[in-house]
């Protein structure tokens, strides 16, 4: 089987619509070349100057293993039926940025839409399936670091994570430092693989040189997780100090933390849980969190550092909308969309490199 589900053209065109005039990213993005191996499609967008590589995840294994509910497989077809129709101008260079297309994931999606996680053997089935699809990710990101591109990552829950860290650290030799905007540190106990341990499972693994949660939410990280973040010795600001208490401001919390990820050789990796912001469709529905332009400012900011290595956007689930399907769709991939925009618009603006 092939690691990766490559769109194709025929399959482009149901995502955008053309008008007279116009000229939609969908006309102007890069695709894999059929006749060509992954490996070489990549060689090639490196050659020809691309930069940015878009891979989807449609899977919500993770978040139900984590005895959470689905819908994190739509995120990516959410966000491709938005971002495809964006205006292609000067603003947006489109032939920077290759859609490879999404891990192939769909026998195991399958194998879990079978099980229910209040039943302990099939939850331990669903973690199960989860460790397989860290493989996978793994394996489809790899070649996307070793060709010197930038991967933006998309759908699946937060499990996701751990398979980026690591193909990441692989592909530097070296640990690697991570930020993550999320009101949940994603430190629980390593209990087989879930969305809420990918970040406990890396630092168990060496992989983090340095871990920050931005905008952490106290109440809703139990306190065996706490404790083991602070002997772990990741840091957090959490959205008590910035928005209840208002001890700082969010453009100086985004400040602080970029303080305590900078490294002068250290790649980094921007990690974003959606359920961070207000309202937004996501695997856990958060009503007290950051606005999407709040966090498009982070993502941008993040996006300018030479060592951000790659962006990730995860848990949006259309389904968990109150409205329904439809309006989540709609609103999940307005929300990616944007969010992607503005890693690019950082990456564009990326200040240079001192060695």
């Amino acid at each position: 089987m092939a690691l990766v589900q490559c769109v194709t053209k025929a399959q482009l065109s149901a995502f955008f619509q053309t008008r007279s005039g116009e000229t939609r990213l969908g006309q102007r993005i890069q695709l894999t070349d059929p006749l060509l191996s992954i490996t070489e499609n990549l060689r090639q967008h490196a050659a020809h100057s691309g930069q940015f590589v878009l891979l989807g995840i449609p899977e919500d294994i993770g978040p139900r293993a984590n005895c959470g509910g689905g819908g994190a497989e739509l995120g990516w077809q959410a966000f491709l039926s938005k971002f495809l129709n964006l205006q292609a101008n000067e603003q947006l260079d489109a032939s920077q940025i290759l859609l490879l297309g999404e891990v192939s994931c769909a026998d195991l999606q399958a194998q879990g839409q079978l099980l229910d996680n209040s039943k302990s053997e099939d939850l331990a089935n669903l973690r199960t399936l989860c460790a397989q699809l860290d493989a996978r990710v793994q394996a489809a990101v790899q070649p996307i670091f070793a060709a010197g591109l930038t991967p933006i990552v998309i759908g699946g829950g937060h499990n996701n994570a751990l398979p980026l860290l690591q193909a990441l650290a692989a592909s530097t030799a070296q640990p690697v430092n991570c930020l993550n905007i999320d009101p949940h540190a994603d430190f629980r106990p390593l209990e087989g693989r879930h969305s809420g341990n990918g970040f406990s499972y890396a630092m168990q693994q060496a992989l983090l040189q340095h871990y920050f949660v931005l905008g952490l939410h106290q109440q809703k990280n139990n306190a065996a997780s706490l404790k083991a973040l602070q002997q772990a010795g990741a840091d957090y600001l959490s959205y008590q100090q910035i928005f209840v208490a208002a001890t700082l401001s969010w453009q100086q919390a985004i400040e602080q933390a970029l303080e305590k990820v900078l490294s002068a050789n250290t790649p980094l990796a921007l990690e974003l849980d959606t359920d961070a912001i207000t309202g937004m469709p996501a695997s856990a529905l958060n009503y007290s969190g950051i606005s999407v332009s709040e966090a498009e400012q982070a993502v941008y900011q993040f996006a300018k550092l030479p060592h951000t290595a790659y962006l990730h956007l995860a848990e949006a689930a259309p389904a968990q909308h109150p409205a329904g399907l439809t309006a989540g769709l709609n609103h999940c991939g307005q929300v990616l969309s944007q969010l992607v925009q503005a890693f690019l618009l950082g990456k564009a603006q990326q200040v240079p490199l001192i060695r």
